[in-house]
């Protein structure tokens, strides 16, 4: 099936702008939908921050992941992400198209695909953000080799948060504990709250600003 999403364009969206605009895509939970983020309040924080100048103009992709109950790696989602949606998405609108400009994140399930599109496909993302995230089983064990694929210098930035209280705690912070192990350089911050919407609605705007703020 093709695949469903919603692109955000900025308030001063011009097609002929030079550069082109930074992309960041966005991934929603498990069993929801491309209107999560919008639900979270995500364009209104944007259209603020861009319009107050704290933020640059940039755009924002939310795909539908339809089967989100299935293996991950069964259904061709990462994939089709990849190498169908990306490319689309930067012929098709005023995109800077260069690594630098391309951040991945999302929250639960969709931070866990930003954890391992973000590595795995490093040579596309310059930052992951991976919020309230249970990652993909064996995330552990791959991310040596994701690292190997890297070169020096060229690591993503990354970024993990999550609520005291969330049942993926656990989860989370064994992945944080790899990402010390190995030596990466990330952001870990352990908020109050737990693994719901209100929590997520809450941190829409720190979540923009560290994608982009630097």
């Amino acid at each position: 099936k093709p695949m469903q999403f919603n692109l955000y364009l900025p308030p001063c969206y011009d097609p002929a702008r030079q550069p082109g605009y930074p992309v960041l895509y966005m991934l929603h939970g498990q069993t929801y939908d491309q209107d999560q983020w919008l639900r979270l309040g995500i364009v209104d924080k944007a259209d603020a921050l861009i319009a107050a100048g704290e933020l640059p103009p940039f755009m924002i992709v939310m795909p539908f992941e339809e089967y989100s109950l299935r293996d991950p790696f069964s259904t061709g989602f990462g994939k089709s992400l990849t190498d169908e949606l990306l490319p689309w998405v930067d012929a098709n609108y005023n995109t800077c198209a260069e690594r630098e400009c391309r951040a991945i994140g999302g929250l639960s399930r969709g931070g866990a695909w930003g954890i391992h599109l973000g590595f795995s496909r490093w040579e596309l993302f310059s930052a992951i953000g991976a919020h309230s995230v249970p990652p993909f089983v064996g995330s552990g064990e791959q991310l040596g080799g994701w690292l190997e694929a890297i070169p020096d210098g060229e690591e993503p930035r990354i970024s993990m948060d999550i609520g005291e209280n969330d049942p993926y705690r656990g989860m989370a912070e064994e992945f944080e504990k790899c990402l010390t192990g190995y030596g990466v350089a990330h952001e870990w911050i352990l908020n109050p709250g737990s693994h719901t919407e209100d929590y997520w609605n809450a941190h829409v705007e720190e979540y923009l600003r560290w994608y982009w703020g630097e």
